[in-house]
């Protein structure tokens, strides 16, 4: 009898300890190691705060950065996920009611915010060459271009990517993968950021790159219908196609001037093209897709024979292959198909998040590369230096793996309305500014396709004045380059300070 009362006692006590430990305020997200009855846990509310200075355009710029997670609540005010974040507050500043808030996203769907974090806008960056190659040692060093002189700056990692997880296994995974989940829980997430950091009065900014685009233009809305927040701007980095269609002739057509400019680069063009800056040469590729290879496309099988022949030269004048290879493909030239020919001759595929970089297949033969030349590249001198940083500069402890791409598949793609959401919440809010950058040799979100989508969100004229786009000379991260590096970062504080009014303009049409 005495032993089954120590049974039951210890049986009460354990269950007792479990009930403790699932309560609201210890939930933890658990990942189960490798290696048995190892766990790895993300705690939420954890935060650690650090201080740090770094030198803009010769200002010294003293900040604190905090790191941590806020949850992601369900209907019932049950914590669901956690979100990690790296939150940078300039600590000189008097009145924070008027400083600028950015918050920053990258995308996949199913990447960290590391990219833009360490590569673009934050008071460090990883050490790269200036092209933005690996070098070794790896690691970060201050960043010298960084925003933070004219904003604060968070870093959102949405579930499953970096060290964000989801905490209730029972929730179905449509609660955060697909385009308008994302929206809707990410956007309860900046709203409880935002009271929690007292952050209502400063203007605020989001900022996209890739699938990241998506995210933010479908946020400008969702923020301002169903959480009464309105935006001063939204910057889209290398956008998608935020849900616009473009199909047929249109889709096919619009891939050329991207191709014209990464044949250039490469030198594969007559003397004609080469010789012209690329600025200079591109309005007319541009020019020839919208009012030639359009109509061509779409006249099919009815399209005059010699017609076609004079359409079939001018494409591979301008974009470096032969004309044998652009009639077989009937003047739909893939992506895919481009990278593989281009320097096939030289037994050499080109990237295609940036087509500078070179990659070597086992056979020279295909219609696309084995493998994307510049992804490798970027994920080797990334992924170290993020590990670094984030656990020994700014203290964040864990033995959970930052997740560089995270599982956030299948991802429900449909009633993708994300650019007629942001034209809409620009058409309601006169403060509310767009920027568009972009880079000439991005073959996964060309430069051309990101004007299409300006030309498609306001076909009626009324907002071009609140909409700038801007392009440099590399890839879908031209922030790795280090003289886009520069321009990009003043592009962006440019653009902050003239979507700030006047104190005391009103918003108004």
């Amino acid at each position: 009898m005495q032993k089954q009362l120590w049974v039951a006692l210890f049986m009460v006590t354990s269950l007792f300890a479990q009930a403790q430990k699932s309560g609201d305020e210890s939930v933890k997200a658990k990942q189960e190691d490798k290696n048995p009855g190892f766990k790895r846990e993300l705690s939420l509310e954890a935060k650690t705060e650090t201080k740090g200075e770094v030198t803009i355009k010769g200002q010294k710029v003293p900040y604190k950065a905090v790191t941590g997670t806020i949850p992601v609540w369900d209907e019932d005010g049950k914590a669901i996920a956690g979100l990690f974040y790296v939150y940078y507050e300039r600590t000189d500043v008097t009145n924070r009611d008027e400083r600028p808030l950015v918050i920053s996203f990258n995308g996949g769907p199913g990447t960290a915010s590391v990219w833009m974090h360490l590569g673009y806008t934050g008071p460090k960056k990883l050490k790269i060459d200036e092209e933005g190659y690996p070098v070794q040692p790896y690691g970060f060093e201050e960043n010298p271009n960084s925003i933070l002189d004219v904003a604060d700056i968070v870093y959102v990692d949405p579930v499953n990517t970096g060290f964000s997880r989801i905490l209730d296994k029972s929730v179905p995974a449509s609660k955060f993968f697909g385009v308008n989940a994302d929206v809707k829980y990410l956007a309860d997430w900046i709203s409880t950021f935002v009271v929690r950091n007292k952050r209502w009065a400063s203007p605020k900014f989001l900022i996209g790159e890739s699938y990241g685009t998506t995210r933010v233009s479908g946020l400008s809305l969702e923020l301002q219908a169903r959480h009464w927040m309105y935006l001063n701007g939204v910057i889209l980095v290398s956008p998608t196609e935020l849900g616009i269609k473009r199909e047929g002739p249109t889709n096919a057509a619009l891939r050329l001037p991207y191709m014209a400019a990464t044949a250039w680069y490469h030198k594969k063009l007559s003397k004609e093209y080469q010789g012209k800056d690329l600025t200079a040469y591109l309005p007319e590729v541009e020019t020839f897709t919208v009012n030639e290879l359009i109509p061509a496309i779409a006249q099919g099988g009815v399209l005059n024979a010699e017609k076609k022949k004079e359409i079939v030269k001018k494409m591979s004048g301008y974009i470096g292959i032969s004309e044998t290879a652009i009639a077989q493909q009937n003047l739909e030239v893939p992506f895919s198909f481009f990278w593989k020919e281009l320097l096939r001759d030289q037994g050499k595929t080109v990237g295609r998040l940036d087509s500078r970089y070179i990659g070597l297949d086992k056979k020279d033969a295909g219609e696309d590369p084995e493998y994307n030349a510049e992804l490798t590249s970027w994920e080797h001198s990334f992924t170290p230096a993020i590990n670094i940083y984030l656990r020994d500069e700014l203290g964040y402890k864990t033995d959970l793996e930052y997740n560089i791409f995270g599982p956030v598949y299948p991802w429900d793609s449909n009633n993708n309305h994300t650019g007629s959401d942001l034209a809409e919440a620009m058409m309601q809010n006169p403060y509310l500014h767009l920027l568009v950058q972009s880079g000439y040799y991005d073959g996964a979100c060309d430069y051309f396709n990101a004007k299409y989508n300006m030309w498609q969100m306001d076909a009626a004229g009324k907002i071009q004045d609140r909409m700038f786009w801007e392009g440099y000379r590399s890839g879908h991260m031209m922030y790795i380059r280090k003289e886009d590096l520069a321009t990009s970062n003043e592009h962006l504080k440019a653009f902050i300070k003239k979507s700030i009014p006047k104190f005391g303009t009103p918003a108004k049409f």
